[in-house]
């Protein structure tokens, strides 16, 4: 027997934080936290091929418009690529005056100043310096100690400061991030950020912010949570600080780790539009900024056009977004099981305009975010009555009554089986008009007088049947049972209605009517659709269409 190579023993498990008394479980989130897009700058680096000036401008155009006031631009001391765009920005005047830009820098001295240097003539800037503090990067990287860490932050404040001071027409802001937070021991990043804050001496008037990643998401959502709850209590000065969030995507957590680090007390939180990044990626903003929306909460984001954002964003990247991707997917809103369309279906014909949304299987109102409900059921063999009576009634005007939905719904049916393949609504459609309005009718009306005498009906005429003429003449208490009636003595049939539904099809003087009718006979059940300008025509061809499926079948059986 061969040993397997895949081997869980070298795996340890992440240790636990001592915070007993833990209190973001018990907490609600009431208001979106500050936004801050890394797109330009980690999404970026993150690409195959990094994006051209053209392709930095489109995305930031688009960063500006969903309402991004804090954007990180570039790592300008890292490329020279990055520098140009961020002096292009500036010298071309195209940050608004609500919008803050961000830069990322080493604390290093040299790649500092060429930091500023990019910054030069900036209205306000956030001036973002990092270093690792994690023990594999102090250990196996750095080959340091904690002294030697805190000595590389400490000097790299004191370099920031200093060239802050020296360009005084520019609002700074300063932002430290401990890379590799959550591989750190907690009570040494919060010495790290305190001989950081040292420095800097922030106010509750000018804070500093303190960037926590989850530079590699190590551990389960909760743990990062009970991480940024004891930093938030450990730290000097917290009125001073705004906790920022960094997550990535690991162990598909990111989003689940940042909304319960925000309960946990942080103010800010970083990521990308549909979450491109290193590795797995970065928490992806639009989820959280949704997830929030969901609640009834403002994201202070403007994602009314998703489909939009998606296309500007994967022209920039080159990254195709997954299907099911949630909120930004093609499918996310699409329903193919007939159980769920059903509900579905259900539930919005009874949905009233302005009423909470409370709807089986949809989180928002796909109109929201620019989808529509033509997007919300598709059909496959998967699919059931509700997929198909949806599609008809929302793109072409047919209220099929459920008995019918039932029938045609097996029509559809057996062609996605027999194809394997998703069917179109045009392909349902032109289903539903072979198989109903334009069937070959094996009886068909030629002419006819209608009279009435003492409440009855009169109703006499000349039919087509299978290609011969034949007069009816028939009495009832309406036109329909006299046809009926008529019908039933001129060609010896023993059936009756079992089912009758009609409806406008449009508004209007000259809205034509459709009528649906299932007659019965000898155990089996046999349905007509006819539309008609002429309620009494379009019931009398509603009637001949089901009993044409009758006699074919006879004659077919004879």
């Amino acid at each position: 027997m061969s040993v397997s190579r895949f081997d869980h023993t070298k795996y340890k498990p992440f240790q636990l934080i001592a915070l007993a008394d833990r209190t973001w479980p018990d907490q609600v989130i009431t208001e979106a936290p500050t936004w801050c897009s890394v797109d330009l700058r980690d999404g970026n680096q993150a690409l195959i091929e990094p994006m051209s000036v053209d392709q930095k401008k489109k995305l930031f155009g688009l960063l500006v418009e969903v309402g991004f006031k804090e954007i990180e631009v570039g790592f300008p001391a890292a490329s020279q690529p990055d520098f140009d765009f961020v002096r292009c920005l500036i010298k071309e005047n195209r940050i608004p005056d609500d919008v803050t830009i961000q830069v990322l820098t080493q604390a290093r001295k040299e790649l500092i100043q060429r930091t500023f240097e990019s910054l030069r003539g900036a209205r306000r800037a956030v001036l973002h310096v990092y270093n690792s503090t994690s023990t594999v990067q102090r250990e196996k990287v750095f080959k340091t100690d904690k002294a030697g860490i805190i000595d590389i932050a400490v000097a790299g404040a004191h370099e920031v400061k200093r060239c802050a001071e020296a360009a005084p027409e520019t609002e700074w802001v300063f932002q430290y991030s401990p890379e590799s937070f959550t591989g750190t021991e907690m009570d040494f990043a919060v010495e790290v950020c305190d001989a950081v804050n040292d420095v800097w001496l922030p106010t509750i008037e000018k804070p500093s912010i303190l960037n926590l990643p989850a530079t590699v998401e190590m551990a389960t959502p909760n743990i990062y949570a009970d991480q940024i709850e004891y930093f938030c209590r450990s730290i000097k000065n917290r009125d001073a600080v705004i906790i920022s969030l960094h997550t990535h995507n690991d162990r598909a957590s990111a989003v689940a780790a940042a909304e319960l680090a925000v309960m946990a007390g942080a103010q800010r939180v970083e990521g990308t539009l549909l979450g491109n990044g290193e590795r797995t990626g970065n928490m992806d903003i639009v989820i959280m900024a949704m997830n929030l929306y969901s609640q009834g909460i403002d994201p202070c984001l403007d994602l009314h056009d998703m489909d939009r954002i998606v296309s500007v964003v994967r022209e920039c990247t080159q990254i195709d977004v997954h299907p099911r991707q949630a909120y930004s997917g093609d499918l996310v809103f699409t329903a193919f099981s007939g159980s769920h369309q059903d509900a579905i279906k259900k539930c919005l014909d009874i949905y009233e305009e302005g009423s909470p949304w409370e709807i089986a299987y949809l989180p928002i109102d796909p109109r929201d975010i620019g989808r529509t409900y033509q997007d919300v059921i598709r059909v496959n063999s998967q699919s059931g009555k509700g997929g198909v009576a949806y599609v008809l009634a929302n793109k072409f005007g047919f209220q099929l009554p459920r008995w019918l939905q039932i029938e045609f719904s097996r029509v559809v049916q057996k062609v996605t089986e027999d194809t394997g393949q998703e069917i179109s609504p045009d392909k349902i459609w032109e289903l539903f008009n072979c198989h109903y309005l334009n069937s070959d009718k094996a009886l068909s009306l030629e002419d006819f007088t209608i009279a009435k005498h003492e409440g009855r009906e009169t109703f006499d005429a000349k039919l087509n049947y299978f290609g011969k003429e034949i007069a009816i003449n028939g009495e009832g208490d309406g036109v329909l049972d006299a046809f009926v009636e008529g019908i039933k003595s001129a060609i010896n049939l023993d059936l009756e209605i079992m089912e009758y539904g009609e409806h406008a099809l449009g508004q209007g003087a000259d809205a034509e009517a459709v009528t649906y009718i299932q007659i019965r006979c000898e155990g089996l059940r046999y349905s007509g659709v006819a539309i008609s300008k002429d309620i009494i025509a379009s019931s009398l061809n509603a009637f001949m269409g089901a009993a044409s499926q009758l006699l074919s079948k006879q004659s077919v059986a004879a």
